[in-house]
C-alpha cells in the first residue's frame, strides 16, 4: 500500500484537506483508507452501550459489527501506543492510505498551513514534508500548493506515490 501524510499544527486545515482529498481521490476511482492520530484521549464508544460495558468489564478487544460497519476497539491498558507501521499493517489493502498527523514518522507528507493560525512552518525542519499546501504565498525549497486546490494537491500526491 502507498502511504502519504497530511501534517500541520492545530487549525492549519489538516482535517478539511483530508476530507476533500478522500472525496477527490475516491471520485477518481482510487480506494482510500485513512489513519488519524489524536493527541488527546479519544473514545469512539459511548457509556451505556453494550460494547462499552464489555470494555469497562476488562475486554482487551471488542469487535462491534452491524450491517453498515465494523469497529474493532482495542484497549492498550498501559501498553505503549503502536507505531504507525503496526497500525498500517492492520488495514485491508487499498490504493492509498492517507495519514493525518504522525508528523515525526518517516512517510512522505504535505504540510497544511494557514497564515491566520499563527504557527511556524514545520517544513524547513522536516525533510519528510515534500510540499506545503498554503493559503498564502511562501518562499520554500519545495513546492507550495494552494490549500484550496484539492485537485492539484491530489494530483501532486498521486504523482509522488506513483499512481
Amino acid at each position: 500500500m502507498r502511504v502519504y501524510g497530511v501534517t500541520g499544527w492545530k487549525n492549519a486545515g489538516k482535517t478539511g484537506l483530508m476530507e476533500r482529498l478522500v472525496t477527490e481521490l475516491t471520485g477518481r476511482g482510487f480506494t482510500v483508507s485513512t489513519v488519524k492520530h489524536a493527541h488527546h484521549s479519544v473514545d469512539v464508544d459511548q457509556p451505556g452501550t453494550d460494547s462499552h460495558r464489555h470494555r469497562v468489564a476488562g475486554a482487551s478487544e471488542v469487535l462491534l459489527a452491524s450491517g453498515q460497519r465494523i469497529a474493532l476497539m482495542q484497549e492498550l491498558r498501559g501498553a505503549p501506543e503502536p507505531p504507525l507501521s503496526e497500525l498500517l499493517a492492520r488495514l485491508s489493502p487499498v490504493d492509498l492510505v492517507l495519514v493525518e498527523g504522525f508528523k515525526r514518522e518517516n512517510h512522505p507528507k504535505i504540510e497544511a498551513f494557514r497564515a491566520e493560525a499563527g504557527n511556524a512552518l514545520m517544513a524547513p525542519k522536516n525533510s519528510t514534508i515534500r510540499a506545503v499546501a498554503s493559503d498564502t504565498t511562501l518562499e520554500l525549497d519545495r513546492p507550495v500548493l494552494d490549500l484550496n486546490d484539492t485537485a492539484g494537491i491530489a494530483g501532486f500526491i498521486l504523482k509522488e506515490v506513483g499512481l
